[in-house]
Order: structure tokens, then sequence, then C-alpha cells
């Protein structure tokens, strides 16, 4: 086995969500529910990635 510690930093919450991305909830629940952030929703709640976030905006620019 490796030694390796992969560590996600997940961000849970379309409310949490907004804040990293300096977007207002109503904005950010929208664009999650068409599918425009890299999220999914795992028990009824929101779930990102934090770097997978920050590439997505970084593509983006």
């Amino acid at each position: 086995m490796s030694n390796v510690k992969t560590e996600m930093d997940l961000i849970w919450g379309g409310e949490e969500i907004s804040k990293v991305i300096g977007r207002t909830p109503r904005i950010t629940f929208a664009l999650l529910e068409k599918g425009e952030l890299p999220a999914k929703k795992v028990g009824g709640r929101w779930v990102a990635e934090r770097s997978k976030l920050i590439a997505f905006f970084m593509e983006a620019a």
C-alpha cells in the first residue's frame, strides 16, 4: 500500500459553494441546478471539491 495521503477539500451546501465562487446563493443554486458547476447532489445536498471549482473558473477565465 502507498503512504500517499489523498485529501479532498469538499464544500458542502449551496450557500458554502456560493461563498467560494463569490456569487449569491440564488445565482449559485441556479448554476447548480442547470449543471453549470462541477458539483453533484449527495443525499439531497450539493457538494463540490474546492480544487475542481477553482480549476473550472481558471479555465473559464
